[in-house]
């Protein structure tokens, strides 16, 4: 694994005043949690003057850009508590209704920049504490653990309704939670959200390892307790090309039965192994900053495991990413999706490897107009609004140009994120976009394309300059 520079990971930045005087005051007494509900009504101008204290750009359509990503996609999402969920929550929008892991990291890493959410955010995050303690309560030991990919109010339309919790949804998501807590603790130092995190988290790493590690190598798969197959694809990409053959097969380390049905997927994925080493580094780095030396300790050989099996069994030196890699012989699966370009985020490729992926994605394979496109642009598979078949994604670009950035590439990094702004200052912010025309998809101003605002805030596009006071 590549060791980026952290010394000011955790460091309280020292910064000048201002934070005081009435933005502030109204700022911090704007959403206490028992009025989370109201946020949605809050106006655009007042809006505007709450972020006025905290966001700073010389350019004036990337502020109203700002603005509008918080008046839609973070005050407009704002629930109050609703059973099962205890406490506020955070909703993608559309038809996604509930809580999901995906969005709520993106959703929490920007409502942290706001003064006086530590307790909104701390119960975000209680929710998904208190549905894991639920399902382990009625659950048998193997499935102990999991956080499910959303949590539904009981109110919720059919397939989105609390009520049906212990039936559906029956799967897990990208496991970013780890890392979602930690952006929030890089921004507001709450270590009562660390600490009150830290034995779920490790609880929900170790159900992931358990169950989506089958062979104990350090790669995972997708699955579902159902046995429905495209359940197992929404812990991923939904649509993604290297699944098209995915089946579910039995745990090879227990005995087929009630107990143990067509659950596990036959095939690894680069994008949720990634995800998950990424977060058990953000786990390492939250124990360390809440004194839990031992757990840190713990999970420690587990990502040097991950990233050793990632690099010998996934990379694909001739496409310049890693490959999908089926359970039997671990054969690759030969097309390259943008879930191979993601684990640089972690960290995962070597220098030389990070160095080959910059090449791939400076070339025709992935640079589109829009980039970067959900498939290789030359395979037959790709079309350029195909629903993770072509299209462009935020969140996948934001991960894979930061990575990109993290080992050195920042010029390829800052021209692919300057385009992608562009778009998005021009038709707004939208789930996903036609990777040749730019043309908004899906459901406008989901919840985890808010992260488009985080791409500028961490200055990947340096013409895109917006920063936190």
């Amino acid at each position: 694994m590549i060791e980026f520079d952290n010394n000011a990971f955790f460091a309280r930045p020292s910064r000048r005043r201002v934070l005081g005087g009435l933005g502030a005051a109204v700022l911090s007494q704007a959403l206490p949690p028992s009025m989370a509900g109201q946020a949605a009504s809050f106006g655009r101008n007042q809006i505007e003057k709450l972020l006025k204290p905290l966001l700073i750009t010389e350019n004036p359509a990337l502020w109203q850009f700002a603005v509008s990503v918080y008046e839609h996609c973070i005050f407009g999402r704002m629930q109050a508590a609703e059973p099962p969920l205890k406490h506020p929550w955070l909703v993608p929008g559309g038809i996604y209704v509930g809580q999901w892991i995906w969005d709520t990291t993106f959703l929490t890493d920007l409502v942290a920049i706001l003064p006086g959410q530590q307790d909104f955010i701390r119960g975000v995050y209680a929710n998904y504490w208190e549905f894991q303690q639920r399902w382990n309560l009625a659950k048998p030991d193997y499935a102990q653990g999991m956080i499910a990919n959303f949590i539904a109010p009981d109110s919720g339309p059919p397939g989105f309704t609390g009520k049906d919790w212990l039936t559906f949804p029956a799967y897990s998501q990208a496991p970013l939670l780890a890392w979602g807590v930690e952006r929030v603790y890089k921004r507001n130092h709450d270590l009562e959200l660390v600490r009150a995190a830290l034995p779920h988290l490790e609880a929900f790493h170790d159900w992931y390892w358990r169950e989506r590690d089958l062979d104990g190598i350090g790669l995972v798969t997708v699955g579902s307790y159902d046995g429905i197959v495209q359940h197992a694809r929404y812990e991923t990409y939904d649509n993604e090309v290297d699944l098209d053959t995915l089946k579910l097969t039995p745990h090879p380390g227990r005995k087929p039965g009630e107990q143990n049905g067509s659950w596990y997927g036959n095939i690894y994925i680069p994008a949720n192994t990634g995800y998950l080493l990424l977060s058990e580094q953000s786990l390492i780095r939250l124990a360390e900053a809440a004194g839990e030396d031992a757990l840190a300790a713990r999970r420690r050989p587990i990502v040097a495991r991950g990233t050793e099996a990632m690099r010998r069994h996934m990379w694909d030196e001739k496409q310049g990413c890693f490959l999908g890699a089926c359970r039997d012989g671990l054969r690759k699966v030969a097309t390259a999706t943008i879930g191979g370009m993601v684990p640089l985020q972690a960290g995962i490729p070597t220098a030389r490897q990070a160095a080959r992926m910059a090449r791939a994605l400076a070339g025709p394979h992935w640079n589109t107009p829009v980039p970067l496109p959900s498939v290789d642009r030359l395979t037959a598979e790709y079309k350029s609004d195909g629903f993770w078949r072509g299209d462009v994604w935020p969140s996948s670009v934001y991960q894979t140009l930061e990575g990109l950035a993290k080992y050195g590439h920042r010029k390829l990094a800052a021209e692919q994120a300057g385009r992608l702004l562009d778009n998005a200052l021009k038709v707004g912010v939208s789930e996903h976009y036609d990777s040749q025309t730019g043309a908004p998809l899906g459901v406008p101003n989901l919840g985890m394309s808010a992260v488009l605002l985080t791409i500028a805030l961490e200055g990947l596009s340096p013409r895109h300059a917006i920063r936190v006071a």
